[in-house]
């Protein structure tokens, strides 16, 4: 499976990533929205749930990776939420990408590129996503491709420990007469 949009392909995992992907989540800046630093192992565990769920739904976050260079940058995907949170069930829109390529608009055009697959080929009538209450740079991608925040449905992740600053997440929605293809 694999989307392509002006600069980016989204594509699926390949034993390849596992160095690249376990070095963005070893980048204090990259991950200082995350409860920590990520090891090689937890690392591995997280391209395994992507490649099971791409291999069970036929979607995931998928690999990102530049289109001119094929240089591997993070990933941007959909994955139906399993946790016990607001969203349970509905497709989530998520993104991670290394920090010499923020502020060029990558994640948002790899964020459409999966909203106009989820509306389109895919038939769903809404994407959600969260975040941490203090990961503005997340929260205006969410705004820049059309998502909405619901203050009703935010909420203290559950995986997160009590009194770490990221346990508040705030919860955002589109529906698909509200995305512009």
């Amino acid at each position: 499976m694999y989307l392509e949009t002006d600069r980016l392909v989204l594509r699926s995992w390949t034993e390849e990533d596992r160095a690249p992907f376990s070095a963005l989540n070893n980048d204090p800046d990259v991950m200082r929205y995350f409860p920590s630093l990520q090891s090689l192992e937890v690392s591995n565990a997280s391209i395994a749930k992507r490649m099971k769920h791409d291999r069970e739904y036929g979607v995931c976050f998928w690999a990102a990776d530049l289109r001119d260079t094929g240089q591997f940058i993070g990933f941007v995907g959909i994955e139906y939420v399993a946790e016990d949170i607001p969203g349970k069930g509905s497709l989530e829109i998520g993104w991670r990408i290394d920090k010499d390529h923020w502020g060029k608009g990558l994640a948002p055009e790899g964020a459409k590129a999966c909203l106009a697959y989820a509306f389109g080929p895919l038939k769903v009538t809404e994407v959600v996503s969260f975040t941490s209450k203090n990961n503005l740079p997340s929260q205006r991608v969410m705004e820049k491709i059309g998502m909405t925040r619901e203050h009703e449905n935010d909420f203290d992740h559950p995986a997160v420990l009590d009194g770490h600053p990221i346990k508040p997440h705030v919860f955002y929605r589109i529906k698909a007469a509200d995305f512009a293809f």
